[in-house]
């Protein structure tokens, strides 16, 4: 058989791979930084090269035959391989970049205080951050890595487990006086403040310490910074990661009912996409997070 047939070009392949992950010609294009048509076209090629159809086209849209399936699934190791090799080796023995997504108050209170560290263990990396709260496409997303918050399950990425994490209901000195707060018990006469991404936290809270409460009033909020500002106003009691309020707690601007600290049932992970998870960055900043975190709780 003709050699030449069995190796198809990396543009044909890279296209081919991405149009078949992406279930699309034109998000592959975004991708690749092509048109679409150099997309259909490379693609196109290939099939005549193999003599093999991989997709089925229709006007509204395209889909992968049998064969094309199975072509996918054997050819995005490869791919990843040289992708890999290639990205380390222009990392220059140990550099490069690293795009990180990180949760915003996890990276301000946690990660940035700490990076000094990995930036001196590190210095010819150089990092660049991103916000995020939901997680996203890695496969639309260019990023390196992402601090994740739940469950190991970001769709196209390994999960590295962090630590877990705990929480403790906190308030303004002006609510303690007004509700005079000496239990569990207590909590249901207060205000409550909400994160959105943490709907059920207070409901869950109630359950555990055998009180059977609705707590889905009360107000809510996008991110802990908000949520913290909201209770040193004294507009509620907020639970939160005791130290994310770790200054407010200190300066007396919020008080925490101790007995009530309990465990997330949700845990911190680094999220890697799939193709970039032997990247030398990824493995050097991964290695430096571990040694950080210990598997300790984040409380």
């Amino acid at each position: 058989m003709n050699q030449r047939r069995l190796l198809p070009s990396t543009s044909m392949l890279s296209a081919f791979e991405s149009a078949a992950r992406l279930g699309s010609f034109s998000r592959a294009a975004v991708e690749l930084s092509l048109t679409q048509g150099a997309i259909s076209r490379q693609i196109r090629a290939l099939e005549e090269q193999l003599d093999i159809e991989l997709f089925e086209r229709t006007p509204q849209h395209v889909t992968l035959t049998s064969a094309g399936e199975q072509y996918a699934a054997e050819i995005a190791p490869a791919l990843t391989i040289i992708r890999t090799a290639t990205l380390n080796l222009l990392s220059k023995s140990g550099g490069g970049e690293l795009r990180l997504a990180i949760l915003p108050t996890f990276g301000a209170k946690w990660l940035i205080p700490r990076l000094s560290d990995f930036i001196e263990q590190y210095p010819d990396i150089n990092v660049s951050f991103t916000s995020h709260v939901e997680p996203f496409d890695f496969s639309v997303e260019h990023i390196d890595a992402a601090i994740h918050y739940g469950q190991d399950n970001w769709p196209n990425a390994d999960c590295t487990f962090l630590m877990n994490e705990a929480v403790v209901p906190v308030y303004a000195p002006a609510l303690e006086e007004k509700y005079r707060i000496e239990s569990h018990q207590d909590f249901v006469n207060i205000p409550l403040l909400h994160l959105s991404s943490r709907k059920g936290h207070w409901s869950k809270w109630f359950h555990i310490n055998g009180i059977e409460y609705d707590a889905s009033h009360g107000i809510l909020f996008e991110q802990f910074s908000a949520v913290a500002q909201a209770a040193c106003a004294g507009l509620g009691a907020a639970l939160i990661p005791r130290l994310f309020v770790d200054s407010e707690l200190k300066s007396g601007a919020l008080k925490v009912f101790e007995e009530g600290e309990c465990k997330s049932s949700s845990s911190y992970y680094l999220a890697t996409p799939k193709h970039r998870n032997t990247y030398l960055p990824v493995e050097s900043f991964r290695k430096w997070l571990l040694s950080k975190v210990g598997g300790h709780y984040l409380s």
